[in-house]
């Protein structure tokens, strides 16, 4: 895979006339939100814009989104067709998303499925994990492996089955195992770039227009945790 950047620091992993995706990095937003900062979506039009000499308007949809504080794939839409059925294999469940994760606290298994039921706070913009259903909380579920044991520290890889708020953050931390960094779910203290060690690493999907079955892999962030998996 022919990954490319540009001066906008925009790591592009795969594009064609219908999709683009990147690696986002910590901090970015990917759409717009009430701290007016410049959102990632309107980087990749503008990359889009000189690339392709385009004049106008560029048109982007946004098809799923990342936490500011995490990094990772984000796909883009080109066209209203793409947008409209990747957000029709993302509602099915119909992707692959595959993530991987940094904890201090081991837990109780090696691999293991979580299941809990999310309850999110508007207020707090947090989710607590369940373990049975609550008035207003959702289905979450999860399987994990540690794939790094490291100094202080084991790296996971998840597979994520739903896409809940937090649903990561707030189920690692319900079992006593916090990302690093992640003052919100309880890690003790955060990282310097303010981001937390949690990546969307793979996602397997089928190409809404040419039905192949694409297989997009992030490079993870250059730091001495992450490079030590």
């Amino acid at each position: 895979m022919k990954i490319v950047s540009d001066k906008n620091n925009l790591q592009v992993l795969h594009e064609d006339n219908h999709i683009i995706v990147v690696n986002k990095r910590v901090g970015d937003i990917v759409q717009g939100d009430k701290t007016g900062d410049k959102p990632l979506s309107e980087v990749v039009k503008e990359y889009i814009k000189v690339k392709y000499s385009k004049p106008g308007e560029v048109f982007l949809g946004v098809v799923h989104r990342l936490d500011r504080p995490t990094t990772g794939i984000v796909i883009f839409a080109r066209t209203s067709k793409a947008l409209t059925r990747m957000n029709e294999l993302f509602s099915n469940r119909e992707t692959q998303k595959i993530y991987w994760a940094i904890i201090k606290n081991k837990p109780l298994n090696n691999e293991d499925k979580l299941i809990h039921f999310l309850k999110r706070n508007e207020k707090k913009n947090t989710s607590k994990a369940h373990l049975k259903e609550v008035p207003d909380s959702k289905l979450a579920s999860l399987d994990y492996k540690i794939i790094a044991t490291l100094q202080n520290y084991f790296a996971l890889e998840i597979n994520l089955h739903t896409g809940r708020h937090h649903q990561i953050r707030a189920q690692l931390s319900a079992i006593g195992s916090p990302i690093k960094g992640d003052l919100k779910y309880g890690f003790d203290r955060s990282n310097p770039d303010g981001g937390i060690h949690l990546h969307a690493r793979k996602l397997v999907f089928v190409h809404p227009v040419s039905k192949e079955i694409l297989e997009i892999i992030a490079p993870s962030p250059n730091d001495v945790i992450w490079n030590a998996i």
